[in-house]
């Protein structure tokens, strides 16, 4: 698919004195999973965040489906793209239907209210995250796992074309980090686009076909997984000797 959804041209992004990203130049398109590199404090939230129009650059320009995202109403930009945060906040008492219910609100008017057909996407997501038979749970009984898993059925729910996840695996156990990670392949397989911050490089070079690394100043590396993971390049990128193993049906990286 060549469907461009999400470009960043020659952006740069600083915290103060501290430069991120220097001239990021990446273009996201339908169909394609990418994931998002590097040692920790070196700026994947705040570039994610960045990516999303939370924040703004410093140079250059985001493009949402071509369009430049700051001149955007944010109700049109959620109807494209959702960011799913690191970790999940709840600012009023709700129960696990209506807080994936909170995914339709950019379709809404005021006073709206959500459709049965909100209801059924909201019933799908919450299936597919393996929430089934705890809709009318309150948020706040919810284990960590669960409470990541309905955040991520909120993002399906919304049913952007552009998902941006930072650490979409968090509180998750080994079970359901590998069911909603296919689950994210899946969907860019039909035609969403897929950015996601990982920690675990064996998971990055199973699941994503494309990797954007962000080293600590301001130097970056985009491209298709297989090209940019090296022991020499993941090295220098976590500060840390990484060794490569190549299995009967894949590779893999430890220290």
């Amino acid at each position: 698919m060549n469907n461009v959804l999400l470009e960043a041209r020659n952006m740069d992004v600083d915290i103060g004195a501290r430069q991120l990203c220097k001239e990021l130049d990446i273009t996201v398109r339908a169909g394609e999973c990418w994931g998002v590199l590097g040692a920790n404090g070196c700026g994947k939230t705040t570039l994610l965040h960045t990516l999303a129009g939370l924040r703004p650059h410093d140079a250059g320009e985001i493009l949402l489906t071509r369009q430049p995202i700051d001149t955007m109403g944010r109700r049109n930009v959620a109807r494209l793209l959702g960011l799913l945060l690191q970790d999940s906040f709840d600012a009023f008492p709700a129960t696990v239907m209506e807080s994936a219910l909170c995914g339709r609100h950019p379709y809404l008017g005021n006073w709206q209210q959500e459709s049965p057909e909100d209801r059924i996407l909201a019933e799908r997501a919450i299936q597919k995250l393996a929430l089934s038979g705890l809709e009318m749970r309150q948020v706040d009984t919810l284990s960590g796992g669960e409470r990541r898993r309905l955040a991520i059925a909120t993002l399906l729910t919304q049913d952007p074309e552009v998902m941006l996840l930072d650490e979409p695996t968090n509180h998750l156990d080994l079970k359901h980090q590998v069911e909603v990670l296919q689950l994210l392949r899946d969907m860019s397989r039909k035609g969403k686009a897929v950015v996601m911050v990982l920690h675990d490089i064996n998971q990055a070079a199973h699941y994503c076909d494309r990797l954007l690394m962000i080293f600590n100043n301001g130097e970056w590396e985009a491209g298709e997984s297989d090209k940019l993971l090296t022991e020499k390049r993941l090295s220098r990128l976590y500060g840390t000797p990484i060794k490569q193993f190549r299995g009967p049906d894949r590779v893999y990286f430890f220290t």
